[in-house]
C-alpha cells in the first residue's frame, strides 16, 4: 500500500536548461495522482534551512521553455556530514514530506543515496547535468541544449576565422567528459577536436596543423574540453605558438553561457517525460534510483551504480571526425 502523500522537489548542482520542464512534470504529475507538493528552493542545503513552499498546478505555468531553475540551486558542504542530513531530516518530517525527487548530477545522487541509507527515506533521482556523463541514460537533462548553444557560438566564432585567417582554440565544459566537445566539434566541422577521454599529443597534433597549412587551410577551428590532458585552450594555443607560428591564433572560453538559454524541444520532451516517469515510480514503490531513457525506453538505475559506473564517449567519433576535416 502506498503511504506517500506529499513528496519534495529539489535542483542541485549545476544548473542545466529543461529543469524548469521536470519540476513542472513532477509537480502536475503528483497533483494528479493526489499528493501534494512542497517546492525546495537552493537544493540540500534550502533543505537543511527550511526553504520551502508548497506547489500547486499554477506553480509551474509558463516555465516550461525557461533556462535555470526556478527552486534555485546551491551547492551544500553541511549536507556533506551527518549533522547536516540529520538537520534535512528533521526539516522533512516537519514539514510532513514522504518522499523527494531530485534533479541533478553525481553529486546530488552521492547525497541522495547517503541519505537513504541512513534514513530508509525514498528518493528517486533524475539526471540534470549538460555535461551527459551519468551512466543509466542515453540523454541527461540540458546536454541538447548546451551542444546546441556551442554549435552556434562555433558558427559565428569560424565566420571570423575565415574572415581573418586565423586559428580558433574554443574551450567548452566537460571537466571530466568530452560528450559537448566530441558532439560539437563533428557538428560544426572542426578540424581538431581534444577531450579527456583521450590523450593529447601536441606534437601530433603540431604535425597535423602543418599537413593542413601546406594544404592552404588557412583558418581552423579546435574544440578543447576543459578538462583535456592539454591543458585547456591557453594552454594548447601556447603550444602552438611555439612551435608553428603559420597561424595567427586566438582563444575563446565559451564559459558559463552552455549552462543557460531556452531549453531545446528534445529537452523539454526528455524531462517532462522524466518528471511524468519519476512520480510514478514512487508510486510503484521504487526509490534509491535514477530514472533515465535508454534507447526511447524509461528505466531505473540504482544511485551507486550510476555514480560509480560513468558513461564514456565513442572514440570511434573521434577517428570520424579526424577523417571528415581532411
Amino acid at each position: 500500500m502506498n503511504t506517500i502523500k506529499k513528496i519534495g522537489v529539489l535542483t542541485s548542482g549545476g544548473d542545466a536548461p529543461g529543469m524548469n520542464a521536470a519540476i513542472r512534470a513532477i509537480v502536475r504529475t503528483a497533483i494528479y495522482e493526489n499528493l501534494e507538493v512542497a517546492g525546495i528552493f537552493r537544493g540540500y542545503q534550502g533543505l537543511i534551512n527550511g526553504e520551502m513552499k508548497s506547489m500547486k498546478s499554477h506553480s509551474v505555468s509558463n516555465i516550461i521553455q525557461r533556462g535555470g531553475t526556478i527552486l534555485k540551486s546551491a551547492r551544500s558542504e553541511e549536507f556533506r556530514n551527518s549533522k547536516g542530513r540529520k538537520k534535512a531530516y528533521q526539516k522533512l518530517t516537519k514539514n510532513n514530506i514522504d518522499a523527494l525527487v531530485v534533479i541533478g548530477g553525481d553529486g546530488t545522487f552521492t547525497g541522495a543515496r547517503i541519505f537513504e541509507e541512513e534514513y530508509d527515506f525514498p528518493i528517486i533521482g533524475l539526471p540534470g547535468t549538460i555535461d551527459n556523463d551519468l551512466y543509466g541514460t542515453d540523454y541527461t537533462i540540458g546536454y541538447d541544449t548546451a551542444i546546441n548553444t556551442v554549435v552556434q557560438a562555433v558558427d559565428k566564432i569560424r565566420d571570423t576565422a575565415d574572415s581573418h585567417d586565423r586559428l580558433f582554440i574554443i574551450e567548452v565544459m566537460g571537466r571530466d567528459a568530452g560528450f559537448i566537445a566530441l558532439r560539437s566539434g563533428i557538428a560544426t566541422g572542426a578540424e581538431k577536436i581534444l577531450v579527456p577521454e583521450s590523450k593529447t599529443y601536441m606534437d601530433n597534433l603540431i604535425r597535423l596543423l602543418k599537413h593542413d597549412w601546406r594544404k592552404n587551410k588557412t583558418s581552423g577551428i579546435i574544440i578543447v574540453a576543459e578538462g583535456d590532458d592539454s591543458g585547456g585552450a591557453f594552454e594548447v594555443a601556447r603550444r602552438i605558438n611555439e612551435k608553428f607560428d603559420q597561424y595567427e591564433t586566438r582563444i575563446s572560453i565559451l564559459g558559463h553561457i552552455q549552462r543557460g538559454g531556452s531549453p531545446t524541444a528534445m529537452d523539454r520532451v526528455l524531462a517532462s517525460l522524466l518528471g511524468y516517469a519519476s512520480i510514478k515510480s514512487l508510486l510503484e514503490g521504487k526509490h534509491g534510483v535514477m530514472v533515465g531513457q535508454v534507447n526511447k525506453e524509461i528505466i531505473q538505475t540504482p544511485f551507486e551504480k550510476s555514480i560509480k559506473h560513468h558513461r564514456t564517449i565513442n572514440l570511434e567519433l573521434l577517428e570520424i571526425s579526424r577523417i571528415l576535416a581532411i
